[in-house]
């Protein structure tokens, strides 16, 4: 299936984790996590499965000031 992944698109097998998104796109922690805008909470990453065309977001935080 096709995700797009902070709007860079990604193929991950069919109902895949967004635990596995997450894997795939390279990111380290710490960073919040959204699909289709809605935000999900780090303890639900390995259960909250993904389907076609799903938009994740993720964000890290900056520091600066």
């Amino acid at each position: 299936m096709q995700v797009l992944i902070n709007q860079l698109p990604f193929e991950l097998p069919p109902d895949a984790p967004l635990s596995l998104a997450i894997e795939r796109f390279g990111i380290t922690p710490p960073f919040a996590a959204a699909v289709n805008l809605q935000f999900v909470a780090k303890t639900d990453y390995a259960t909250t499965r993904l389907n076609d065309n799903d938009e994740i977001e993720l964000i890290a935080p900056i520091t600066g000031g």
